[in-house]
């Protein structure tokens, strides 16, 4: 434990909120895809978020979940208070970063270029910064500063909807609006300023029916859309929870190990692993899946094809590896006959759940890959299938690649 990073975590919640509300479809900021993100880099002592708390009562308690202290910054005292919980973080960071040592990470998440200057006196500090925040939000400023920086939209988890959330606003959320807008912050460099809502359409009264169409509605039943879990559900039968079990535990194995290959230059071992499992899901054991020791429950893994290990620099803690990508060919081989199946380029939206309907186990996670556009990208670097974006369908095109 001595060896590793100590993060602290700070977030400019104003600027993640309205950046994912305005920029992700509507959706709600989620702050687990950033804690598993960086549970990968290193064990993290400080998590902070900094917000006028009225605006955001919902999220509030989510993020008292995650253990994040909340550090209230109200707007409104009699005038607006511009700016007061930025700077507020800024000082926080400075303090901690003379009185606590120990901590060498700081980890802001925000994408106002604003802090620029904050990252900047921090590596003067030899402190190592890690910047987070939504792409389509996020100042070009900001990311060159830092010594790494995360995209929130592009982290394991974030799930985008494909249509806008639409999200009831109360008064304060208006109100807030309108706050910020007079504020004079510009977009642009900030990354915060928020449009008003526009008012909800009224829904037009519903017409009576007939008795006959009423009876008629009765008798017939209510068409269900095509679900892919459910079938999943079904194919496998009663086992399911079990097969499900292995599924998302191959799952959580292959992504941790792909954040800590990618985040690291050495080789990952055992006990490594073990400790990042446990900072994503601190109640994880192997014994809960009948294993013995963490050895038994990689040597299960790599029959499964899930990993694969080799002699580390210690006995009893094995390096821990991902397969070579020959491993994935079979799965490339899928993706190529599905998408010949079909004859001509296929988008990409909906091709996994064809291939799914093929092979129902098929994860792309369980591979190591984190979203399935980048399984693709894979595919075609090993020249199985091409792949374009196509402005017109706006999405990208799968086509069988020429051999």
């Amino acid at each position: 434990m001595d060896t590793e990073e100590r993060l602290a975590v700070f977030l400019d919640y104003d600027n993640l909120a309205l950046g994912a509300r305005d920029h992700l479809g509507g959706m709600t900021f989620d702050f687990k895809p950033i804690a598993d993100a960086l549970a990968a880099r290193g064990r993290v002592v400080v998590r902070r978020a900094y917000a006028d708390w009225s605006y955001f009562d919902e999220d509030r308690r989510s993020l008292t979940r995650h253990q994040v202290e909340l550090i209230e910054m109200p707007q409104r005292m009699g005038a607006s208070r511009k700016n007061a919980a930025d700077i507020k973080m800024v000082v926080d960071a400075i303090e901690m970063a003379f009185e606590r040592e120990y901590i060498s990470t700081f980890v802001m998440c925000t994408g106002d270029s604003d802090f620029s200057p904050l990252v900047h006196k921090l590596r003067e500090l030899n402190k190592r910064v890690i910047g987070i925040g939504v792409e389509n939000s996020t100042s070009k400023l900001l990311p060159p500063a830092c010594d790494e920086f995360l995209f929130y939209d592009r982290l394991e988890g974030v799930e985008i909807p494909d249509e806008p959330v639409e999200r009831k606003r109360s008064s304060n959320s208006s109100n807030r609006s309108t706050t910020r807008k007079s504020s004079g912050r510009s977009s642009g460099s900030s990354g915060k300023a928020a449009t008003a809502p526009a008012p909800e359409a009224a829904t037009p009264p519903a017409s009576p029916a007939s008795p006959a169409e009423a009876a008629q509605a009765e008798t017939e039943p209510t068409p269900v859309p095509l679900d892919v879990e459910a079938e999943l559900g079904s194919a496998v039968g009663h086992g399911a929870s079990s097969t499900n079990e292995d599924e998302d535990l191959a799952v959580l194995v292959a992504q941790t190990l792909a954040d800590l290959s990618s985040s690291s230059s050495g080789a990952v071992v055992a006990s490594t692993l073990k400790r990042t499992l446990l900072r994503k899901d601190p109640t994880f054991s192997e014994a809960d899946y009948g294993f013995r020791n963490f050895g038994e429950f990689l040597r299960y893994l790599e029959e499964r094809g899930v990993v694969q290990l080799s002699a580390g620099p210690a006995t009893g803690d094995p390096e821990v590896s991902l397969p070579e990508r020959g491993h994935a060919g079979d799965d490339f081989a899928l993706l190529r006959t599905v998408v010949g199946d079909q004859g001509g380029s296929v988008p990409l939206s909906g091709l996994k759940n064809q291939l799914r309907k093929k092979r129902p186990d098929f994860s792309e996670k369980a591979l190591g890959y984190r979203s399935f556009l980048q399984f693709c990208k894979a595919a075609q670097t090993a020249g199985a299938i091409d792949l374009r974006w196509d402005d017109d369908a706006d999405d990208y095109l799968v086509s069988v690649a020429a051999r």
